[in-house]
């Protein structure tokens, strides 16, 4: 799931305004190169909407199915805000739907209990002898 936690007014090339949603999906562990301790961060996209400004306010909260992930892209510079440092990134993130998600989804067995158990010797006993061992 990924949450709305802010829009942006953005300007087409055209002079015509509009609203970006930015969402975030959920928290994960990075271990960092430098120093080898773990930190807490989360993943960061945006994405056009048709929505005037209330509606984005009102939509600020909002889940959505699916994931924000890692996409490659052509080598692009970015500015550090914190320290100015300029740095060159080959990759940036993007919403992907619930079903284009890459993370594997986990599918419920299509066994009953019934077929679990039909192998065993004596359907009404805990034990094929009458006997609990261990």
């Amino acid at each position: 799931m990924v949450r709305i936690f802010n829009y942006k007014k953005r300007e087409t090339e055209d002079g015509k305004e509009f609203f970006i949603l930015e969402l975030q999906g959920g928290i994960e562990m990075v271990k960092s190169k430098e120093t080898g301790k773990f930190y807490v961060t989360a993943r960061k996209a945006s994405i056009s909407s048709t929505f005037d400004e209330l509606t984005c306010q009102a939509l600020i909260g909002t889940e959505l199915p699916g994931k924000v992930e890692k996409v490659e892209s052509e080598a692009y510079e970015y500015v550090i805000k914190d320290t100015g440092e300029v740095i060159t990134l080959t990759h940036r993130f993007e919403y992907m739907e619930e079903e284009k998600a890459t993370t594997p989804k986990v599918e419920m067995s299509k066994l009953s209990f019934n077929d679990v158990m039909k192998d065993s010797q004596d359907e009404n006993s805990f034990s094929s002898n009458g006997q609990l061992q261990h």
